[in-house]
């Protein structure tokens, strides 16, 4: 009987001692995870920083730079918006644009016919005034956001969905 209350000690010890050190796997996995609220937040200071930038970009380049900051499903629905009813190559019809992107978009918050995050045409220094986290869906994130011209006295709301990929931080979509 002392035999097998000494090796019932001896077990329930050596499984302590095993649960108290995680395995090398279970430690990478919890190294590379980052909490909920430090990826929002970084997803916030990404999406600042980028849009300001985005406005200070040339204008020749500026397509490319919208290009990088995007997802590819986006920036083609994106620049479809933009050319909607456009006397151009390429370009669609309202109702050819809402049959081919409203499976994946919400057409009527596209911002047809206007740019990219803005609806005017003109700027001089676009801020970024207000970015505020509104919700997270797994890897992607809602924020309501305000631009701001203070020499043109605009000021544009819209709330901007961000997704994380293995490059980093891409706008999904954007609600004008």
């Amino acid at each position: 009987m002392k035999k097998i209350i000494i090796t019932s000690l001896f077990l329930i010890v050596s499984c302590k001692e095993q649960q108290k050190q995680p395995q090398p796997e279970i430690k990478a996995a919890m190294a590379d995870e980052t909490p909920v609220a430090d990826q929002s937040e970084e997803a916030k200071k990404w999406l600042e920083t980028s849009i300001e930038k985005f406005f200070k970009t040339d204008l020749s380049v500026m397509d490319l730079a919208m290009r990088d900051m995007t997802t590819k499903d986006y920036y083609e629905y994106k620049t479809d918006a933009a050319n909607v009813d456009m006397d151009t190559d390429g370009s669609l019809t309202e109702k050819e644009f809402r049959q081919k992107w409203e499976s994946k978009f919400n057409t009527e918050k596209a911002g047809t016919g206007v740019g990219f995050l803005i609806s005017g045409q003109d700027w001089n220094e676009i801020k970024v005034s207000k970015c505020q986290f509104v919700s997270q869906n797994g890897n992607t994130y809602l924020f309501d956001i305000i631009l701001e011209d203070k020499e043109y006295n605009a000021k544009y709301p819209v709330q901007v969905r961000v997704v994380k990929e293995k490059e980093g931080f891409r706008i999904a979509d954007v609600f004008q």
